[in-house]
């Protein structure tokens, strides 16, 4: 099957053979090509120019598909999310109106042992049901890889009745999926502290290796949830099952949890509100991608990671959605790098990059997702014709995507 995209006002995000993320300065550079084409065979991008170099003989293909003067990037990568849950918490929004802090509403029962308990009562079906739906809502929105969270089960039945739904969304959309298990997202209700970490390691991590339901694995690593040396042990356990550390850490409060996190040599550590500037060196030199969650500073009005201080210092950056039903009911990536932009100071090529091959590398997957580049699978979006690039995160709330395709196959 091969399919041609022509007449393409800008097409963005290209990069060379091998590179897997951008780091520092770099991060500026978004490679573009004007009045370009793009061609897809058997689903992945086989080859691309400027339309003054399109072939004219001997070049079959089964589709054109005439771009209109829209522009095309490369879908959205969202390497942070929980869209397995149940029911919302639109009561919590009004608490945090009337002035309670995230931490306080989590003192009260609230948080995340709510999402627990509305899980609880909710069979596998209804669960895939509801997820099933936001994961539709955000692969329309522009997204083509998406990381998927567990962590509010909070016993062993719950949390690997949460890995199975996602288990079954990786097989009912076109979207990559990967999976992470957060049975370390907080400590279930009837148990005390070092009992549930006991049961995280001993139980939880062998019941869903076995059954291999996680890529990776994660700890909310934060004041008031689990401890560096929590931290250290799940991570120890969670190896011997090959699953890979992707790490909340600095959300709250700066506890200790990224040296942990890298030593492990975490694919990511997420979130980072509170993240001291003393840390940046920890991760120089280390394969771990810093990734931000700006949609979660600006329902939560927390303070926003040090973004534009880390690119300054020479790091990477990704950037993520946070979707979940209590710090960021949202998923859609154009506004979180809109708000990388205009809260976080980055330049649009630099929000573009991080929301799309650095995204990728923090779910270990940029060696096939997260940009233009021969060889790579074919998820791109194609625009409304716009100014420039610049514009998508210029105009936040507008809905300039037009159509979306995943695997050269467009998405309806």
């Amino acid at each position: 099957m091969r399919l041609l995209v022509s007449n393409i006002k800008t097409l963005a995000g290209i990069t060379g053979e091998g590179t897997l993320r951008r780091q520092g300065a770099e991060m500026k550079h978004l490679e573009t090509i004007d009045d370009a084409w793009l061609l897809v065979e058997n689903g992945k991008i086989s080859a691309f120019g400027s339309m003054a170099t399109m072939p004219s003989e001997g070049f079959f293909v089964d589709e054109e598909i005439d771009a209109r003067g829209g522009s095309v990037l490369p879908s959205w990568c969202d390497p942070h999310t929980h869209i397995v849950y149940a029911g919302s918490r639109e009561g919590e929004f009004v608490d945090k109106i009337m002035g309670l802090s995230y931490a306080e509403i989590a003192r009260r029962g609230g948080g995340i042992l709510n999402s627990s308990d509305l899980l609880h009562a909710t069979d596998e079906d209804e669960l895939y049901r509801q997820a099933l739906r936001r994961a539709r809502e955000v692969m329309l929105k522009g997204t083509g890889c998406i990381e998927i969270k567990s962590g509010y089960g909070l016993n062993t039945a719950d949390e690997l009745k949460m890995l199975r739904v996602i288990r079954r969304i990786k097989d009912s959309v076109p979207m990559r999926v990967v999976s992470t298990f957060l049975g370390a997202h907080a400590i279930g209700r009837g148990y005390g502290h070092d009992e549930y970490v006991d049961l995280l390691i001993n139980e939880m991590l062998p019941e869903v290796g076995r059954e291999g339901l996680a890529d990776y694995v994660d700890v909310f690593c934060d004041e008031g949830f689990f401890t560096p040396e929590d931290t250290d042990r799940i991570l120890d356990a969670a190896a011997r099952w090959g699953m890979k550390p992707k790490v909340h850490v600095d959300e709250l409060a700066a506890t200790g949890g990224l040296p942990v996190a890298v030593k492990h040599g975490a694919l990511s550590v997420d979130h980072l509100e509170n993240m001291p500037e003393s840390e940046f060196g920890v991760l120089k030199s280390s394969v771990t991608m810093p990734t931000v969650l700006p949609g979660t500073s600006f329902f939560l009005n927390m303070p926003y990671a040090p973004a534009r201080k880390m690119i300054d210092a020479g790091l990477g950056v990704a950037v993520a959605s946070d979707y979940n039903p209590g710090s960021t009911p949202s998923g859609d990536m154009k506004f979180a790098v809109s708000l990388a932009c205009i809260k976080m100071r980055l330049l649009p090529s630099e929000a573009i990059n991080a929301a799309t091959l650095n995204a990728a590398y923090a779910m270990g997957l940029s060696g096939d997702y997260g940009s233009i580049a021969p060889g790579k699978v074919a998820n791109f979006f194609i625009t409304e014709p716009i100014p420039s690039v610049d514009f998508i995160p210029y105009a936040y709330t507008s809905p300039v995507i037009k159509r979306v395709f995943l695997g050269g196959n467009e998405v309806i």
